[in-house]
């Protein structure tokens, strides 16, 4: 008399049952698939950027050769995910196994996951059978025949129907958790490590531009709790001065801003004729232009404007970046502050000197001086990852606005 017995984890696997030939077949499929898939281009992609941006951010005078680089990389990964894409849609034999690869892919997870967890007592020709008819859709899969794979998977998906019916979690089921953890991902990635921010206005001209997509470093300054706007402990540093930070306005809390870090606590801040005194110290600075070209955007036409203005080179605690004058201002403007930073929160200013509402004006709201605190603080701007601008491609169909290629993984200093 036959009797069910509960089956033993570590033989009733996939991998247990295949034989030294099927273990080849699979490694050679599943490398054969990572190479033409569309997404395999865009994940080198990935990784490259990664490790262009800690390489830029450790050694910033790296960024002259690892900019073009990272270009030229960019584009070539992005024509050979098109081009994957392009061929799989072309190629009959290629649609065909789309979807029957990926029914078989979620089938054979699926009864792997549940023989795993047990699901009850089973007989051992239950097993047997199971994954047989398993390595059978397997193998359907990676011999290219899309018509057995199709029967394969509908006989396996009855087996695994007969053996465990309400067991089975439902497609919808799996969509959504799938979703969920996708999103729950997402969302720990925007919250602790890497958060984008789109430039809204031409207060950090010369450095960012409107219409710049920057990535923001969320991890360095520590892990910051939105609403409560704390940071209970710093992971790397302390913001410094001539950090680029983006930041939730004290002031007006629906809304995001993104200015230099020219003060840190305890500092006496103070602005003459634009340039920056930090405790009785002027910050060195050159003047590179009397006469530079930038372009702005008016907020309510959204139509482009020329601005000419004073460029600087201006160097704060070892930090060198652009800055803007206006060579025409009134007279209350040669002399601002002096503002003392108070403790756990840092003064900001826009590089656009005369173009920025910053601690200088109050960040928008009340014409006092105003700091921003610790906890506000979303994180460092560190690139340029896409340029929406003035004069890109194909900017004649978006009323002066296109793809600034140029601007691409441009470093933010």
């Amino acid at each position: 008399m036959n009797t069910a017995r509960p089956f033993e984890k570590p033989s009733a696997t996939l991998a247990a049952r295949r034989t030294p030939a099927q273990h080849a077949a699979r490694r050679q499929h599943l490398r054969r698939e990572l190479l033409t898939s569309p997404w395999a281009p865009l994940s080198l992609l990935g990784i490259a950027f990664v490790l262009d941006v800690a390489l830029i951010e450790s050694l910033p005078e790296t960024a002259a050769w690892a900019q073009p680089v990272m270009r030229g990389w960019g584009l070539a990964m992005v024509l050979a995910s098109v081009a994957l894409w392009g061929w799989r849609q072309v190629s009959a034999k290629a649609r065909a196994l789309l979807q029957p690869r990926h029914d078989a892919s979620e089938l054979i997870a699926e009864v792997e996951r549940l023989l795993s967890r047990g699901a009850g007592s089973l007989p051992a020709p239950a097993v047997e059978r199971l994954l047989e008819h398993a390595l059978r859709v397997e193998a359907a899969s990676i011999a290219d025949h899309a018509d057995t794979l199709r029967a394969e998977v509908k006989v396996l998906d009855g087996l695994a129907t007969e053996l465990w019916g309400a067991q089975r979690r439902p497609f919808a089921g799996s969509f959504l958790v799938g979703i969920a953890k996708a999103l729950f991902i997402a969302l720990l990635i925007r919250t602790v490590i890497i958060e984008p921010y789109r430039i809204p206005s031409g207060s950090m001209l010369p450095t960012l531009q409107l219409g710049d997509q920057v990535f923001i470093n969320k991890f360095i300054y520590g892990v910051r709790i939105p609403l409560l706007n704390v940071v209970p402990f710093r992971i790397v540093r302390a913001p410094a001065r001539g950090d680029v930070i983006v930041f939730n306005n004290p002031v007006d809390t629906s809304t995001d801003l993104i200015k230099r870090v020219v003060g840190v606590p305890g500092d006496t801040v103070e602005f003459v004729d634009d340039g920056v005194v930090i405790n009785g110290q002027p910050q060195p600075r050159e003047l590179e232009s009397a006469n530079s070209v930038v372009h702005n955007r008016a907020e309510e036409s959204g139509a482009w404007f020329e601005e000419h203005l004073v460029l600087y080179r201006e160097h704060l605690s070892g930090v060198t970046h652009a800055a803007l004058q206006n060579p025409v201002r009134p007279p209350a403007r040669a002399h601002e502050g002096p503002y003392v930073v108070p403790e756990g929160h840092v003064f900001v200013a826009g590089d656009n000197r005369d173009n920025s509402l910053d601690s200088r004006y109050g960040l928008g709201g009340p014409v006092v001086p105003a700091y921003v605190p610790d906890g506000h603080i979303k994180g460092k701007a560190m690139i340029v990852w896409l340029s929406w601008g003035y004069d890109g491609l194909l900017s004649s169909l978006f009323k002066g606005t296109g793809l600034r290629a140029e601007r691409f993984f441009e470093p933010v200093r």
